[in-house]
């Protein structure tokens, strides 16, 4: 099964939840009026599209009933996949790779989002391009964090970087630096601690690894991505919130896609937060986080 194939089937619950609601919209109403447009409306936010992406998607409807764009209810679901992709492509943008030297990835999120489960498989995923890889575990908070990136480290054949439980995060990251730079890696993934309810620490922290990577190898780190957990909806896009006022968030992860009916809040954190998405993942395999693409995601989600 191709990717393309493992997203439409990871998509169902989403697609139960969304498109296929619509249709049995669409089928119950000869002519488009206001109740129609209000069960639309309710079915978007019911997606956990969110309310101000439901109102933005909602103004560009009653503007393309005006236009003459949508002309019967058949036209609705066409024209909002449309509409769908033109939020999620807004400055849309691939991952930043250094020209010279390692190019240093920061990922950060709450524990039980996935967090080090992808970096395992960013690792993977890399390696898989023919790039050499190196891991840090600076999440030291935890040593079961420290020990699950090890895991990662021996499946996908990556060294691992790592200190003592409760050491400072920073050292890590200073240690991981120096190596990648000294074996010529292409790729420095470092895991952090995503403990949010002391934000005013986690800031405090990422800033100092900041400082360490980008003093090290100048503009480092060259991504900072947000994983979040698709299941809790909305949540989400609050955890994104918190997270962009702890540290500057280049783009987001969003995992298990395939075990929810929320994904619509894919098109909420874009449209919301303007923050790319740029990986997806949509199953339990290694092979199940990949680059985000709009186009496939919008044709995923209407089943096309």
């Amino acid at each position: 099964m191709g990717f393309f194939d493992r997203l439409k089937k990871g998509l169902n619950k989403t697609r139960e939840n969304l498109t296929n609601k619509i249709e049995k919209i669409i089928v119950g109403y000869a002519d488009i009026d206001e109740d129609l447009l209000d069960e639309l409306e309710e079915t978007l936010i019911m997606a956990d599209v969110g309310v101000k992406t439901t109102d933005k998607l909602m103004t560009a409807v009653r503007k393309g009933i005006k236009k003459k764009e949508i002309n019967t209810p058949e036209d609705l679901k066409p024209f909002l996949q449309n509409e769908i992709v033109k939020i999620l492509t807004a400055g849309e943008d691939t991952t930043r790779i250094a020209e010279n030297g390692p190019t240093v990835l920061l990922v950060i999120g709450v524990n039980g989002a996935g967090k080090t489960t992808t970096i395992g498989k960013l690792a993977a995923y890399y390696k898989g391009q023919g790039k050499s890889v190196l891991l840090a575990a600076a999440d030291t908070f935890r040593a079961a964090a420290i020990d699950q990136l090890e895991v990662w480290g021996q499946r996908t054949g990556v060294p691992v970087i790592k200190h003592e439980e409760g050491s400072d995060p920073a050292a890590v990251a200073f240690d991981a630096v120096k190596a990648a730079v000294a074996r010529k890696v292409d790729m420095l993934i470092i895991d952090t601690a995503g403990r949010l309810q002391t934000k005013s620490n986690l800031m405090q922290e990422l800033e100092k690894i900041n400082r360490v990577i980008g003093r090290e190898i100048p503009g480092a780190p060259h991504e900072t991505l947000l994983v979040l957990d698709a299941t809790t909806g909305q949540n989400a896009i609050s955890q994104a919130e918190l997270f962009t006022k702890a540290a500057p968030i280049t783009g987001v992860v969003l995992t298990k896609l395939d075990g929810t009916a929320k994904g619509g809040v894919v098109i909420g954190i874009k449209s919301q937060l303007s923050m790319p998405v740029k990986w997806i993942g949509v199953g339990e395999g290694v092979e199940d986080l990949r680059p985000f693409n709009a186009e496939d995601f919008a044709k995923a989600l209407f089943g096309n």
